[in-house]
């Protein structure tokens, strides 16, 4: 039945979005346009039920394998997101949910035996995680392509050594993110909402740390699966944080939202992400099999196409802003 499991995540995510988005529900809790959204029309914020429902479906067909401290923050988070689609919590509030679930997971998994310092970090970067790919879900297409990609990846990198079940609970995740695809590619039908992504960044952080403790990966391989997400939200922060700018406030300023206010569209821009999504992985999965001096010259070989990538989109954006205000 394990082998069974991604089949089953892909059809419950169908399934009970269909469900979801054709009931009532759709029409309950939706994203309504304001001046930072990229859409212009309200869209049911109803997916990441579907998508995690999707995911838990098939991690049941393989009980025994699964880590508490990983579902149980997981659920709680899902939980919370799920209010805050329906009623928005307070920032801060979100926060301190975050920073206990990743303190449940670094102590669960054994990490915080390793020393505070270690410890202390490995949460930062968890709550990191979970966040930022809140802060990239803004497009049609996009969180939902980098879960199937990045997902995918981990798993295949499982299989590799020999590790069936882990592939298999990833690779689940990864077919509920297509499932859930098939409705949120553009046009959007149906957005994930906070109860998609910040589940879905903290599984990001919680799989990739299960992976390396088990041998199956090296700490820089997440890393560089998740890069396409990873680079846009931390340049951006670090950008508006010498700026000045309010952080914690939303905002159009990734560069994934000024391709498309600069007239990519929302196809373009999920289709050039996914070329860069799979790239990105398959150099991590060829990567793993190099000599260590080689994983050096990869990063620094990523290092210099995002910075590239950065300076021509930053330099195109300013025409455009040039060309808008004079």
């Amino acid at each position: 039945m394990t082998l069974y499991a991604p089949l089953i995540a892909a059809l419950v995510t169908l399934l009970l979005t269909s469900i979801l988005l054709h009931g009532k529900t759709g029409n309950k809790v939706q994203d309504i346009p304001n001046e930072r959204s990229l859409h212009n029309e309200p869209v049911p914020r109803i997916g990441g039920a579907g998508l995690m429902a999707g995911a838990m479906s098939a991690w049941l067909l393989i009980p025994m394998s699964l880590a508490w401290w990983v579902v149980l923050p997981l659920l709680a988070l899902f939980a919370t997101s799920l209010l805050d689609d329906m009623r928005s919590l307070p920032v801060r509030l979100r926060l301190l949910l975050h920073a206990i679930a990743a303190i449940i997971l670094v102590f669960g998994s054994g990490m915080a035996a390793q020393g505070a310092m270690p410890a202390i970090a490995v949460v930062l970067c968890v709550v990191w995680m979970t966040n930022l790919y809140n802060f990239m879900d803004g497009s049609d297409g996009l969180a939902g392509g980098m879960a199937f990609f990045g997902f995918t990846m981990y798993g295949v990198a499982a299989w590799m050594h020999g590790n069936v079940t882990l592939a298999m609970l990833n690779f689940s995740i990864g077919a509920a993110a297509l499932g859930f695809l098939y409705y949120n590619f553009h046009p959007a039908k149906v957005f994930m909402g906070d109860a998609g992504s910040i589940p879905l960044g903290f599984l990001a952080a919680a799989m990739a740390l299960w992976g390396w403790q088990q041998g199956q990966w090296p700490a820089w391989f997440p890393l560089l699966v998740f890069s396409p997400f990873v680079a846009d939200a931390s340049v951006t922060l670090l950008k508006r944080m010498l700026c000045r700018k309010n952080i914690l406030l939303s905002h159009r300023d990734h560069y994934y939202q000024r391709l498309i206010r600069i007239g990519w569209g929302h196809r373009n821009v999920a289709l050039l992400a996914y070329v860069l999504m799979f790239v990105a992985g398959a150099s991590a999965i060829w990567g793993i099999r190099q000599p260590i001096e080689w994983h050096w010259r990869l990063f620094l070989l990523w290092g210099a196409i995002y910075a590239l990538l950065m300076l021509v989109l930053d330099w195109r954006w300013q025409a455009f802003q040039r060309r808008q205000y004079g």
